[in-house]
């Protein structure tokens, strides 16, 4: 954290401590695989190992970008979150909270997340404030909303609508992720399907297997999860 003192309104959360040796490792382990299954020679088309080829190296530049570009700053004006290509600004009025809550993944560095609330309940992840960045996260949070309420203009306080926007909210995106997860499933499936379909010399259909049918699956359960889920907790 940068900032003109310890209790200053103008600071800038970036990434200065590097990620944990296990987790680099694991990292490594998975790339070196990816590696070895594309060169090894078997009967798949080498457009297809191309193509497997390029969506890594995509996925692998965007998380560079993000380590890199990624970062918080605050100031008078309010609270701007930065990732890879974009940032996301919110103005100290249209703030309602800001939450330090626990990391779901066991595989993280951090486990204590600080996300940005605004008025219609919609979350926003603020990059590096977390307990691997800040150790003292809950207190540095605490200093932030002290010094911060002055320009706010109102007081941090519970309101009932709000509150509800947020439990919505979190119902839809439990509905999402769950959804996401067995799109993944669908889709992995779809690969090895299409892996033994080229195999076996068959015609392939790759748009069809790894584009409508994941598509289709998703757009389905999200639906019936959003109409099965409970209203979540606020801090959920």
């Amino acid at each position: 954290m940068d900032g003109d003192d310890g209790r200053g309104i103008e600071r800038e959360y970036g990434r200065h401590r590097k990620t944990s040796r296990g987790r680099f490792v694991g990292l490594c382990i998975v790339e070196g695989n990816f590696a070895l299954q594309m060169a090894r020679p078997d009967s798949i088309p080498g457009r297809y190992k191309l193509l497997a080829v390029a969506l890594m190296a995509m996925l692998v530049g965007w998380a560079i970008l993000t380590v890199r570009r990624g970062r918080t700053t605050v100031g008078a004006g309010g609270v701007t979150t930065r990732g890879a290509f974009r940032g996301r600004r919110r103005a100290w009025h249209d703030i309602y909270d800001l939450r330090v809550e626990r990391h779901n993944s066991k595989n993280a560095d951090a486990r204590l997340l600080t996300w940005l609330y605004d008025n219609d309940g919609r979350r926003f992840l603020l990059r590096n404030v977390d307990d691997w960045q800040l150790p003292a996260l809950r207190a540095e949070i605490d200093d932030l909303r002290t010094v911060a309420a002055q320009h706010r203009g109102m007081a941090w306080e519970s309101r009932p609508e709000v509150e509800a926007r947020i439990r919505l909210r979190a119902g839809h995106r439990k509905a999402q992720e769950r959804a996401a997860i067995w799109t993944l499933l669908v889709f992995f499936a779809a690969v090895g399907y299409l892996v033994w379909e080229v195999s076996v010399g068959d015609e392939p259909h790759p748009f069809l297997l790894l584009l409508c049918a994941p598509l289709a699956t998703y757009t389905l359960l999200v639906t019936l999860f959003r109409l099965r889920a409970p209203r979540a907790p606020a801090h959920s």
